[in-house]
């Protein structure tokens, strides 16, 4: 069974960087479950589906690329945010079509990287309150239009 959806995810296989982030959210009151690999977050978001991931893109067993794509399919609602020392506009534009919120280069402002996160979780909040709206508006028209008597 799947569970509301939890804080933010940080994937990464620098255990220094996943540090630095996780401390770095912490400072901003940001809850995190941090993934050294890619395999253990795909496992962990099978259950516990995230709000917003902070994803590298190069790491040795699997690139971020094909980890997106693997969440997309899992958990398509999640917002991704990317992390690399590469610039590189191709890659910034395959992601952004993948679905990428977004793509920082380091090194990095940790104020861009705190707003980004905190936009992201704003805007899952928002989609699930006017999901929660539609639905219990969907439920009472059926109750008010449609009755039916069972005999």
């Amino acid at each position: 069974m799947r569970s509301e959806l939890s804080a933010v995810c940080l994937v990464d296989d620098d255990p220094l960087v996943l540090n630095s982030l996780r401390n770095l959210l912490a400072s901003d009151g940001i809850a995190t479950c941090c993934f050294d690999r890619p395999e253990s977050f795909l496992a962990h978001i099978e259950t516990h589906p995230a709000a917003v991931v902070v994803l590298d893109i190069w790491m040795e067993s699997m690139t971020g690329i094909e980890l997106l794509a693997r969440l997309r399919a899992e958990s398509p609602q999640t917002r991704v945010i990317f992390i690399t020392g590469h610039e590189d506009p191709a890659t910034a534009f395959s992601l952004t079509q993948a679905g990428a919120s977004a793509l920082l280069v380091k090194p990095f402002e940790d104020e861009q990287l705190l707003s980004l996160v905190r936009r992201e979780l704003r805007s899952t909040t928002r989609s699930g309150a006017s999901r929660k709206r539609f639905f219990s508006e969907i439920l009472h028209f059926v109750r008010r239009n449609c009755r039916t008597k069972v005999s």
